[in-house]
């Protein structure tokens, strides 16, 4: 699974969820990080990522658009970037589920998942 950070989420969750998110990256990576949404939207459409991000856009356009790409849209608040992480780690089962099922444009991940 290949993850795209939005810039609202820190660069260090690519290298700290490695492991499980191999190929992942973050927009200011990609030169994307003052990109507007339709731009990440086409690059992660283009790349093969799944978009995650604090925001509302992308889950707004998922339901408008459909699926690929996917969005995973995490409801946890102002929090660390080390919860964030833990709730990545925490939900890989669900986002591996949600990944394969063909049916489903976006994943939210709770409050009470950090």
């Amino acid at each position: 699974m290949k993850l795209l950070f939005d810039q609202n989420l820190s660069v260090k969750l690519v290298t700290s969820l490695q492991e499980l998110y191999p190929d992942s990256s973050h927009l200011s990576l990609v030169g994307l990080s003052r990109a507007p949404d339709e731009d990440v939207w086409a690059f992660a459409l283009a790349n093969s990522f799944i978009i995650v991000s604090k925001d509302d856009d992308f889950r707004q356009l998922s339901m408008l658009r459909g699926a690929p790409p996917k969005v995973v849209w995490l409801q946890l608040g102002n929090c660390k970037t080390s919860a964030i992480e833990q709730a990545l780690r925490r939900r890989y089962p669900a986002i591996e589920s949600f990944v394969r099922n063909a049916e489903s444009t976006f994943l939210i991940v709770p409050k009470d998942a950090a």
